[in-house]
């Protein structure tokens, strides 16, 4: 017979690894306080910072934080009404950034989530509740002292749309959220400059978070930078 105090200890330890994978509650989609901009104190960090974009919305939702540090995942918006009903609060922007290296380049993703897609006020056409959106900034390395942009690439609709000259204020891409009628949502380099919004990179996030995205249900939308998604979207980002 195992002794209780065996078995209490077996039990306790299988709670502990299989907790981070529970789903977290999922709760309204303004409740989520957005992480203050933290990437790690590296040379990777830099670059995530360096290349970091402006987000400009030229129509629809403002970003919104899909995580909180505990792992409870926003529950998005039904997709009614205006298409800016419930999500024109411009303090909840948040900008995810995950990298990684695909034949040779470093591909630096900067993702954003918004609570719903309406390609029109009182449309369902096309409409869903949830929406994630990326751009994939290409670089030689990001140890070097002064990286090297050498291009981009923006999503929309499962592909992205690529360009060796994104247009860039300084360092950093101008892109805009935006919808040609009737397709809902996409992304694409712009001339127009938009907002700089917190940064927040996947390897800062707590573990809970992480694990929080990892499980979450986007319905038609994606976490395009977890782990079973990321290296697939940056090979088809790939210039």
């Amino acid at each position: 017979m195992v002794p209780k105090n065996i078995l209490a200890i077996l039990a306790a330890a299988i709670a502990v690894q299989g907790s981070p994978m529970e789903k977290r509650a999922v709760v309204n989609h303004d409740s989520i306080t957005p992480f203050p901009e933290t990437v790690p104190n590296t040379a990777t960090g830099n670059t995530y910072k360096k290349f970091e974009p402006y987000l400009h919305i030229a129509h629809g939702c403002q970003s919104y934080p899909a995580v909180a540090a505990n792992g409870d995942v926003s529950g998005g918006l039904q997709d009614t009404g205006s298409a800016t009903g419930g999500c024109r609060d411009q303090s909840k922007g948040q900008t995810y950034v995950r990298g990684g290296w695909h034949n040779g380049r470093y591909g630096i993703m900067y993702a954003w989530y918004m609570p719903k897609d309406m390609p029109n006020s009182g449309v369902s056409a096309g409409a869903h509740r949830h929406d994630w959106e990326n751009v994939v900034i290409w670089v030689n390395n990001p140890a070097n002292d002064n990286p090297t942009l050498l291009g981009g690439a923006a999503s929309g609709h499962g592909g992205y749309k690529k360009t060796d000259n994104p247009q860039r204020d300084g360092d950093r891409p101008k892109v805009e959220y935006f919808t040609n009628f009737p397709t809902n949502h996409e992304l694409q380099f712009t001339s127009t400059l938009g907002r700089d919004l917190p940064l927040i990179a996947w390897e800062s996030l707590p573990e809970a978070a992480r694990q929080g995205l990892e499980s979450a249900e986007f319905g038609k939308a994606t976490v395009p930078f977890k782990d079973s998604t990321f290296q697939g979207n940056l090979e088809k980002a790939a210039l």
